[in-house]
């Protein structure tokens, strides 16, 4: 793992980070080719490159209802089980995020509010091919059900012999997915943004990718909605000298394992602690399934901060925006508030990244590459739509309708004025409608503008360079 130490007055900067930012060029290229082929020739495409891409296609691209109820009865006990346990957490925690339409009245009658909608339809990709990610079905489709969406698809890509994952098949029947088509990869979410023969369109598509899935996530957002493009998982763990260095080197390890490009972040105010880290790395990595992985993230996008003060690591952190936070510190608590970027906190040592990974409840979707600065974890949130609803009564347009003349006006837009100018008329009449339409077109101007504004004078803003 690189490190870092940061001295007096000094620092953390975005430039310390390497970060890679946006997607390759070449794979949004290739991504939008595909795309635009599977939204041109449909299914032909689509089989096309799942034949290229996964070396197996299947005939049908919907999985059969009985396919995907019978995994139930396929998966050990155990397994299920867990599955259980987390499907009524994650469930429970989500169930208080649904949001209510609220409307409130003024004093003149006027009515406003907010409609809230579920989307109508919704698509979650699920990682396939060589992994197999249960607890990701269970995180992305039951907020989607929870917010009321009626048709949820799940997209996974099928293995190298056909199949799909019974683990995966399981948590779909558990969370209540409505159609599952085994189809991946940039092809994949081009069918379920335009549809094609067999596979209807949604409205939004959520879920993590690789990076040709995330490229084609970007490439039809604003087609249909998505969640976020989200890039290689990473960790940062904060913690001082009262930290387990084993539990740390764990942690660290736990994002690793991953992806040879997750990030991997230790923020400390004690250098032994950095030591005794990677003395702990050492020793439990050769004893990982998957120590080259674990190796390759850690040595290529590993990072340690030294810090001299809490006020330096809090700030290393904040600048990190990290997808997963752990605070290995007393009174752990009492830094949440100090926290303003991060996509999920665990707090304190017994608050491990894996408990929020499958049971814990909040979701796993998170935020990654620092764009915790500005973005959530998937929610119900996301699955619902909001509405405003205006109701005026006559005494609030004549109470608010000289407001908007004057401000149409500013804004050289006549007809604007003049829809409320219309109105204040037949207000002034006491009627509902216009007798003698005629009549009241004459002396628009005047009805849309009834004075002139004094002309503002000019500010100086200094120089200007002129072209």
């Amino acid at each position: 793992m690189r490190q870092i130490s940061l001295r007096g007055t000094q620092r953390l900067s975005r430039e310390d980070l390497r970060r890679s930012g946006a997607l390759p060029r070449q794979i949004e290229q290739s991504a939008q080719a595909i795309v635009d082929d599977v939204r041109a020739r449909g299914d032909e495409a689509v089989r096309e490159y799942c034949l290229r891409f996964d070396g197996v296609c299947p005939k049908s691209f919907l999985v059969p209802r009985d396919v995907v109820d019978g995994a139930l009865g396929m998966v050990d006990g155990e397994f299920l089980d867990a599955l259980r346990l987390a499907e009524r957490q994650i469930r429970d925690f989500h169930e208080r995020e649904r949001e209510q339409s609220w409307f409130t009245t003024r004093a003149d009658g006027t009515l406003l509010g907010v409609q809230v909608s579920a989307v109508p339809s919704a698509a979650v990709y699920v990682p396939g091919g060589r992994a197999q990610y249960p607890s990701t079905v269970l995180m992305d489709v039951i907020p989607a059900k929870v917010a009321g969406v009626e048709r949820v698809v799940m997209i996974t890509p099928p293995q190298r012999d056909g199949s799909l994952s019974a683990y995966t098949l399981a948590a779909a029947a558990l969370a209540g997915v409505d159609e599952v088509y085994a189809v991946g990869g940039a092809q994949g979410i081009a069918a379920v943004a335009y549809g094609t023969e067999t596979i209807p369109q949604v409205a939004k598509i959520v879920g993590p990718g690789n990076a040709y899935v995330a490229a084609a996530k970007r490439y039809v957002s604003g087609d249909v909605g998505i969640d976020m493009v989200a890039g290689p998982s990473e960790v940062c763990v904060l913690a001082d000298a009262t930290a387990d260095p084993v539990v740390v080197a764990a942690d660290l390890m736990a994002q690793a394992e991953h992806d040879p490009l997750a990030a991997c972040y230790l923020v400390t105010t004690d250098a032994s602690l950095a030591s005794a880290v990677l003395d702990a790395i050492e020793r439990l990595v050769s004893q990982s399934p998957r120590e080259q992985i674990t190796r390759a993230s850690l040595d290529d996008q590993g990072l340690i901060v030294t810090c001299e003060t809490l006020d330096a690591a809090i700030d290393a952190v904040n600048l990190i925006a990290p997808e997963h936070l752990e605070l290995h510190c007393p009174e752990a608590m009492g830094l949440v508030g100090r926290i303003r970027n991060a996509g999920a906190i665990f707090v304190g040592p017994w608050s491990s990244e894996p408990l929020g990974d499958y049971v814990a409840g909040p979701n796993h979707t998170l935020p990654t590459g620092g764009t915790a600065l500005f973005s959530n974890p998937l929610g119900v949130y996301d699955f619902q739509k909001r509405s405003s609803v205006i109701c005026y009564t006559s005494e609030g347009l004549a109470t608010d309708a000289p407001s908007v003349q004057a401000l149409a006006q500013a804004e050289g837009l006549w007809a604007h004025a003049l829809s409320v100018g219309m109105r204040r008329k037949l207000v002034a009449q006491g009627v509902e409608t216009f007798d003698d339409a005629a009549a009241a077109c004459e002396d628009a101007m005047h009805t849309a503008w009834p004075r002139a504004l004094d002309a503002p004078g000019v500010p100086n803003i200094g120089d200007v360079e002129r072209a």
